[in-house]
């Protein structure tokens, strides 16, 4: 993909200058707020931390709050353009902290080469910062700058061109190694590049096991060997070994594994065709490669290849790691990064390499599939479980190595950074937990798609829900080998062979006889696995049938109405999603089935949204949505959602509603205040109620694509028993969570659901 000048140049100053801005955490809108944010009621914190320094964490920004500091001296592949001119870099740092991490940064820009200065001038900022990334500062003074503040200063410290590059890449060696099947102890590995990033990477190879006489490190002067004196330093000397190779293309020769971190074009075709047998090329050299991945690929066709790049397999990207790693260090408030995290961080990174990859990360990459293999030997940047992977780790480490200052419980650190990953993580945990307290029989009709397939290991392995695949077992079962997959626990089920058709062909026939079909076409229609799906859960044979991934809504939910029907007394299925934003967290209905209910369909639809929040653990306050507030335009659309109003009152007493209401009025509490303080609903309600499908699919739309928001759904409601109809073209993760949904939908049937202070239950027994 190629950057044009002017493109990059409008990007970082279009609108507000630069990339980062300090946002307030705290409300300042009032006297009061002023009052306690500044003077007076600020004292009372810096009294506290007087006299107990440690709870600088807890009342100061301390804790999330890292400095990226650099003196400009090698910045990107742009050397030593100084302090000023690499700020743009240093605000770029910050933006990946904060995006990946939810880190906030300072980026401090030192206007000095002098290695004192840098150490001073952080040295006097730690009371400042829960951590220092040091970057972009050349060897061989970075060495000395970080191991002198290692040594002085109480808080991480870490120099990301060194260690970040040593981690990734790390990760990438440990599993390129075992696809080739070749021991760590025994390789033979050249270095090219003796700055900052290969010492560190010859450094952490030797800790993951690599032995230092098997290590050739070479630089702009060839091998450093034995003896040597020509452009040597006391970092390059620990790598000094008796050898009478003197060149790299020398080095080159029988080696398992090169590590590129140099300049571009510095490695020939022929270097690489003298390697041992299915070598492992790292050229890692940005923004070119040492050698391109084309050429490398048609010397070596058996060289397993990484690089920098992110138009090529096998991406080193140093966002893998720093964000991650001083993630886990903060949250137990480390006072270093010692090898102890660096080693946790590279076995998080290799082993997630090998779990399947989530839909995102191939959508965002533009792949149908991906897994651990000579071209994945590295996690993709964009993979959200590398927060909680990778920081757990280290955290991990951190507290088993005694560089944490504080303990953690690390099954509740990983839901913490779960929840940092988005709402909808933190909303469906409570739905995971209770659908593992007791897992039910989940059918999927598509049971030979490829992400229903993924979703099935994901059930099982979480001990979500059974899951029961229709299908051909032979289709379903290469399908697992082709993905690498375990089909432990995972049921198959091929309905043309199942002994328990003839059963559901005579219900079938016995539902729907009176209803124009005949016996052969009940037989015809059952070897449809949507209607042997439905056919299942009707007969008990299942708990809960999800289907939709790959078909039209209509394809399945006709079959469901027409066998499982809806529930005694609900009138019509209505749809609901779940939307979560940064603060809350709505129930909106009917957002997907109901084109122009009546007040009885809207009364039923209220009663039904809250039931489902109430799955959520969200006691339901619910707003019966229109154009007008309480009467103020008489119209007979306003009059509908009026009557609506009073007969879910009359049906459900104790629930919390009322109506009819202006959107704004349902959710913005000053409003009911000055105007309706009659109101049950007091500007906070979380059940809103669309007077239309129009309405409702209009406005479940814009909360996702203009206010950012995150949906769970469509949860479809009034069913007998638990039927969900996926969003066509549904990732793996939203499979996941629909399974969870039914689980816990059929644990309600079995014990009931807490309507307005009563159990009562919601499927025939």
């Amino acid at each position: 993909m190629e950057i044009r000048k002017q493109d990059a140049l409008e990007y970082h100053r279009s609108g507000r200058k630069g990339k980062i801005e300090v946002v307030p955490t705290k409300p300042c809108r009032t006297q009061w707020d002023l009052s306690l944010a500044y003077s007076p009621g600020v004292a009372e914190p810096c009294l506290e931390i007087h006299s107990k320094p440690e709870t600088a964490f807890e009342y100061t920004a301390r804790g999330n709050l890292v400095a990226v500091v650099s003196n400009g001296t090698a910045v990107l592949g742009l050397g030593n353009i100084g302090a000023l001119a690499g700020k743009p870099v240093m605000e770029g740092k910050g933006v990946l902290f904060k995006r990946f991490a939810d880190i906030d940064v300072f980026d401090l820009e030192v206007s000095s080469e002098k290695p004192d200065e840098v150490i001073r001038l952080c040295q006097l900022l730690e009371p400042t910062f829960g951590g220092i990334n040091l970057e972009d500062i050349k060897a061989p003074e970075c060495f000395y700058i970080e191991q002198t503040l290692r040594k002085t200063m109480s808080i991480p410290v870490f120099h990301d061109d060194q260690h970040g590059t040593a981690i990734i890449s790390g990760a990438a060696l440990l599993n390129a190694l075992e696809i080739v099947g070749k021991d760590i102890s025994k390789v033979r590995v050249v270095f090219n590049g003796a700055g900052a990033s290969g010492i560190a990477c010859a450094e952490h190879y030797i800790h993951l096991g690599v032995r230092p006489e098997n290590i050739l490190l070479c630089d702009t002067t060839g091998v450093v060997y034995e003896g040597r004196e020509a452009n040597m330093n006391p970092y390059k000397a620990r790598f000094a070994v008796k050898t009478d190779r003197r060149t790299l293309a020398d080095a080159f020769k029988d080696a398992d594994v090169f590590a590129g971190l140099s300049v571009a074009n510095s490695v020939t075709p022929a270097m690489l065709r003298s390697m041992a047998e299915r070598p492992i090329v790292f050229a890692l050299a940005n923004p070119d490669p040492e050698i391109g991945y084309e050429q490398a690929k048609a010397a070596r066709p058996d060289a397993i290849i990484a690089t920098g790049r992110s138009d090529y397999p096998n991406q080193v990207n140093n966002v893998l790691g720093f964000p991650f790693i001083f993630r886990g260090a903060l949250d137990v408030r480390a006072r270093a990064i010692n090898e102890a995290m660096k080693l946790a961080a590279t076995r998080a990174l290799a082993a997630l390499t090998k779990e399947d990859v989530p839909d995102s990360v191939l959508r965002a990459y533009g792949v149908s599939r991906m897994h651990f293999g000579p071209e994945y030997i590295i996690p993709k940047p964009f993979d959200p479980r590398v927060l909680i992977w990778e920081s757990a780790a280290v955290a991990e480490a951190a507290m088993s190595s005694g560089a944490a200052r504080i303990t953690v419980d690390l099954n509740e650190y990983r839901e913490q950074l779960q929840r940092r990953l988005g709402r909808t993580y933190a909303v469906m945990q409570n739905i995971r937990f209770r659908a593992k307290a007791a897992p039910k029989r989940i059918v999927f009709s598509e049971g030979e798609h490829e992400k229903i397939i993924r979703a099935s290991v994901r059930l099982v392995e979480e001990k979500i829900a059974q899951p029961i695949l229709l299908g051909r077992p032979a289709a379903i079962e290469n399908r697992f080998h082709e993905l690498g997959l375990d089909k432990h626990g995972v049921e198959i089920i091929e309905p043309l062979q199942s002994g328990r058709l003839p059963v559901y062909i005579d219900e079938l026939f016995r539902l729907r006889q009176r209803s124009g079909i005949t016996r052969a076409e009940a037989n015809e229609w059952m070897l449809n696995s949507n209607y042997f799906g439905a056919m299942m859960v009707n007969m008990g044979d299942a708990d809960g049938f999800v289907a939709g991934v790959s078909q039209h809504y209509p394809e399945t939910i006709r079959p469901a109405l027409q066998i499982i029907r809806t529930r005694p007394g609900v009138k019509r299925v209505s749809g609901l999603y779940v939307i979560v934003t940064k603060k809350d967290v709505y129930f909106f209905g009917d957002t997907t089935v109901n084109i122009e209910p009546t007040s009885e369909d809207l009364a039923e639809i209220a009663i039904l949204s809250a039931e489902v929040a109430r799955w959520f653990n969200v006691e339901p306050r619910v707003a019966m949505l229109s154009f007008s507030n309480f009467g103020s335009t008489p119209h007979p659309l306003a009059d509908k959602v009026r009557k609506a109003t009073e007969m879910v009152k009359e049906k459900a007493a104790g629930l919390v509603v009322d109506g009819e209401m202006q959107a704004d009025t349902a959710i913005v509490p000053e409003l009911v205040a000055e105007d309706y303080p009659f109101s049950q609903v007091k500007g906070d309600a979380n059940v809103l109620v669309f007077p239309s499908l129009e309405a409702g699919n209009i406005a479940y739309k814009l909360m996702m694509r203009m206010g950012g928001a995150e949906a769970l759904g469509p949860i479809l409601m009034g069913m007998a028993k638990p039927v969900h109809v996926l969003a066509r073209g549904s990732g793996v993760e939203e499979i996941v969570n629909m399974a969870a949904i039914a689980v816990v939908h059929a644990q309600a049937g079995v014990l009931g659901i807490r309507q307005s202070g009563v159990v009562k239950p919601t499927a025939p027994s």
